[in-house]
């Protein structure tokens, strides 16, 4: 018996934008519960207003646009855009569903873009946050002031740059997901967020996820698949 794969192929599934030089994924959400998002930096300001007002004139899935700069989020603010976060910026967010709040921690206040980011995408699916910043462990009194409230959360997203050690911390006094973030924070040896990669990569606490340096949106993504928002 042939068995077919978990997507077939569907021209409907994708959507030409411009000069064709963007080919939108407009079926994600049918098939994995989370919808596609827009990577703005290496784009033009035409090309990233392009797609989303292609997506807006489309459906009504959750719009998520990372990285923006400063002339693309002035461009945007004329879409009328539901929320503006640091270099995030969302449309037509899902109701907030019955679940536990996500807990996005930081490290450092020089975190916060990447807190924006992931906070952001959570809120756009849906999902309810609550966002806890300049945790780190330099001052461990801090995070474990934080700490009762974490065992109402359905899972943490634990931000942080230089060794990045909180995952680690959290991971062995917290029973829920555990979803690491490195950042790009950090003096000489921190090496753009390489020194914190690694360091959450090794860490001796069982059961890290472990996203790429600054990627908030793909953290937010493991949370949402993590308590299973289908």
């Amino acid at each position: 018996m042939t068995q077919s794969g978990p997507a077939e192929a569907n021209n409907d599934a994708i959507h030409v934008v411009g000069d064709g030089e963007t080919r939108l994924d407009v079926d994600r959400t049918r098939r994995i519960g989370i919808p596609e998002a827009i990577y703005a930096q290496g784009k033009t300001t035409a090309q990233v207003l392009d797609i989303v007002t292609a997506l807006l004139e489309r459906n009504n899935d959750p719009i998520v646009v990372t990285r923006v700069n400063p002339d693309q989020a002035a461009a945007l603010a004329d879409l009328n855009p539901q929320l503006t976060a640091s270099s995030t910026i969302t449309w037509n967010h899902w109701p907030q569903r019955d679940v536990a709040p996500v807990a996005v921690l930081s490290g450092g206040t020089s975190d916060q873009p990447v807190v924006d980011e992931c906070r952001a995408t959570l809120l756009a699916m849906g999902v309810p946050v609550e966002v806890r910043t300049d945790v780190g462990v330099a001052g461990i009194h801090r995070l474990l002031d934080v700490l009762p409230q974490l065992g109402e959360t359905s899972a943490t997203v634990a931000v942080a740059g230089m060794e990045a050690s909180m995952p680690t911390v959290l991971a062995g006094l917290v029973s829920g997901p555990i979803i690491g973030v490195p950042t790009s924070t950090g003096y000489g040896a921190s090496l753009e967020g390489v020194t914190a990669l690694l360091s959450m990569l090794s860490s001796c606490a069982p059961g890290i996820a472990v996203v790429g340096i600054d990627n908030g949106y793909g953290a937010a993504c493991v949370a949402a698949r993590a308590i299973g928002l289908r």
